[in-house]
């Protein structure tokens, strides 16, 4: 079983960065393909990016790719997401997610076991 937290969410102005990191307790992080997952208010949850166990294959959302980079470290057990030239319509509570059945980040949330408690992201225009 893994164990997951969030961590660098706040408030920036659009236009603005910020990087997300999910820290993984456990052993065998890198057995895990990760995923981020975001949810508006009043909106159903979704894929934002994921990455494979080894951190060679990354796959995004449309509407973040080219500004969002998923990353990982599998000798910190952690994942990351730099997020950049962030929208107002990005404001949302992320949530990273630990996949042991599928060697890549699947887009699908019901393909994930693990989920962290989510950080929320604030972007004001």
């Amino acid at each position: 079983q893994v164990q997951l937290v969030e961590s660098g969410g706040g408030l920036v102005q659009a236009g603005g960065s910020l990087r997300l990191s999910c820290a993984a307790s456990g052993r065998s992080f890198s057995g895990y393909a990760m995923g981020w997952f975001r949810q508006a208010p009043g909106k159903e949850r979704e894929f934002v990016a994921g990455i494979s166990r080894g951190g060679v294959v990354t796959n995004y959302a449309d509407n973040v790719k080219g500004r969002f980079t998923i990353s990982r470290d599998n000798t910190k057990n952690t994942v990351y997401l730099q997020m950049n030239r962030l929208k107002s319509e990005d404001t949302a509570v992320y949530y990273c997610a630990a996949s042991t059945g599928t060697p890549y980040g699947s887009r699908n949330s019901r393909d994930y076991d693990y989920w962290g408690q989510g950080t929320q992201v604030t972007v004001s225009s």
